[in-house]
């Protein structure tokens, strides 16, 4: 299995990595881990922390995650990984057509025209109607308490608040209005440690606990949106919700140097971190930190990352199939497109020949990877008035272009940036893993299973190494812990580097991997949030 030293830290931390025997839920935010961790002790399983952390966190970090986002799930569960889908689809009003006709040359960002349907619920139900342990409305009931009697604010969702205030004040419009009645204090972003009570989204908590998420797809919910979205011009109706279940699928995966990697299949976007860590297979890693290391992960990303917005979209469009572009074949043809200098990536032809990510772990061996978001920040803007729902923006990801594989269409499903991800060997789990953050995500997820597996470092060591990050062309962003010579090397192979000392731009994420032997845990939780691990 993985091989590291619990006492080596060659990055500068604050944390150690955490063991425990009996359960962990590491988690971008206390409360919420601390929720799945009670639920875990009152005779929950891994599922049951999992579903009950990603409620609290809508609460406790709504800058990140709401009832009215996506969600995404990997489940390990007696000897089998299980993947799960609940990324909601366009509306059936929702088309090119319409969006230009409403003045728009793009997707906004923006508004009721971004908004698709709300996945995240049917995640939580689904998840607990075949794995859970639970009686579904006790889930619940911390996030119903954090959200009725109010919850300090911790330092990063602060901040992050106060950006999301600064933006939707410059992009104010009518529709908007509810969410600033929501979630302000006194017409300001609440502060770090500020006490802050969200009684309207209590009350939506606790009807979905007792519909089992029903009211929203399917009742009283659903019918105030729907209401809603006529008399203040949304797309979204009764029928879009009432159509929406999330969806059992089969996980996708490559063999990286004796691990299994697994990844949610498209629309995610985890097929471009299977693309890259099969790309970079086919070289050999020495240093971690070496200037020829960085080069080729950024080339190896840039790409499979091109071509993954090229092809990544719905699976009923997608137009090349995910066996194709993770083939030796086609593998190798862009391995050898890696040079000694950086290029501009295209995307090839493999037929041619401000989101929360937790992880869960019980000692039953049960094991969760599980992703939820609005995907910019609070989302769109839009909040269903007296209820603390905030409506995901997602659909800004559709392309306007009606030849591009990822163009709007009503009922369908965009390519997506949240996911999670899963390490096994010899058909055992190793554990959960994932890296939130838009474009990132997959980023993250390479240079995590790197971190594990190429280089040996503990779960709280590969959180804490410095990242790099791919932002376009021959754009690159490296963190300020790296140092200045590697810096200036990838400078002379032709990168574009620019030094971010933001380390938020760099995705949080976490790690659970567990003794096959001794079944103990071991956790790392991301030190660019305000994250924890919550053990028992």
């Amino acid at each position: 299995m993985l091989k590291f030293s619990a006492h080596e830290y060659p990055y500068p931390s604050q944390r150690q990595s955490v063991f425990a025997r009996r359960g962990m839920v590491a988690a971008s935010q206390p409360l919420a881990a601390q929720a799945g961790i009670e639920v875990m002790q009152k005779g929950g399983n891994a599922i049951d922390a999992a579903i009950a952390t990603a409620a609290a966190l809508t609460v406790v970090e709504p800058t990140g995650c709401g009832i009215g986002g996506d969600a995404f799930a990997l489940v390990w569960c007696k000897g089998q990984l299980h993947g799960l889908n609940a990324n909601g689809h366009a509306p059936a009003a929702l088309s090119i057509e319409a969006v230009k006709a409403a003045g728009h040359e793009q997707m906004p960002m923006y508004g009721w025209t971004p908004v698709t349907v709300p996945g995240c619920p049917s995640a939580w139900a689904e998840l607990s109607r075949r794995f859970g342990k639970l009686p579904f409305a006790e889930l619940l009931q911390p996030a119903i308490s954090l959200a009725r009697d109010g919850f300090p604010l911790s330092p990063v969702v602060a901040h992050q608040w106060q950006i999301a205030f600064d933006e939707f004040s410059a992009h104010r419009d009518p529709v908007m209005d509810s969410w600033f009645q929501t979630f302000l204090i006194d017409g300001r972003a609440p502060k770090a440690g500020e006490l802050f009570r969200n009684p309207a989204q209590a009350k939506t908590l606790e009807e979905l606990a007792a519909t089992e998420c029903e009211s929203l797809y399917r009742g009283a919910l659903a019918q105030r949106l729907d209401a809603h979205a006529r008399a203040t011009g949304g797309y979204l109706r009764a029928q879009d919700l009432a159509g929406f279940r999330a969806q059992w699928v089969d996980p996708i995966s490559i063999r990286y140097r004796g691990y299994d990697v697994w990844e949610i299949p498209p629309s995610g976007q985890g097929l471009v971190a299977l693309m890259t860590l099969k790309i970079l297979e086919g070289f050999t890693f020495d240093h971690r930190d070496s200037q020829l290391t960085w080069h080729r992960q950024l080339e190896a990303m840039k790409l499979a990352y091109s071509d993954g917005l090229h092809h990544i979209t719905d699976p009923d469009h997608m137009r090349v199939a995910v066996a194709d572009l993770l083939s030796d074949r086609y593998s190798d043809q862009r391995r050898a497109l890696i040079g000694d200098q950086a290029q501009a990536p295209q995307p090839g032809d493999p037929q041619a020949s401000g989101t929360v990510y937790l992880a869960t772990a019980d000692a039953e061996g049960n094991m969760v990877s599980f992703i939820q978001s609005n995907y910019h920040g609070f989302g769109s803007g839009v909040v269903l008035p007296d209820s603390g729902l905030a409506l995901q923006n997602r659909g800004q990801e559709f392309s306007l272009d009606p030849g591009h594989a990822n163009c709007l269409a009503p009922g369908k499903k965009t390519f997506h940036t949240i996911i999670p991800g899963f390490l096994t060997k010899d058909d055992q789990a190793v554990g959960p893993f994932g890296v939130m953050g838009g474009y990132m995500q997959p980023q993250g997820h390479v240079q995590m299973v790197m971190n594990l597996v190429d280089f040996d470092l503990n779960p709280q060591a590969a959180l804490d190494a410095p990242r790099w990050q791919w932002l376009g062309g021959m754009k690159i962003g490296i963190e300020q812990g790296a140092s200045k010579a590697l810096a200036a090397g990838l400078a002379r192979r032709g990168h574009d580097i620019s030094i971010t000392y933001d380390s938020t731009d760099y995705g949080r994420g976490q790690i659970i991997v567990r003794d096959p032997v001794s079944g103990v845990l071991c956790g790392g939780t991301e030190p660019r949030a305000d994250s924890t691990i919550a053990v028992w």
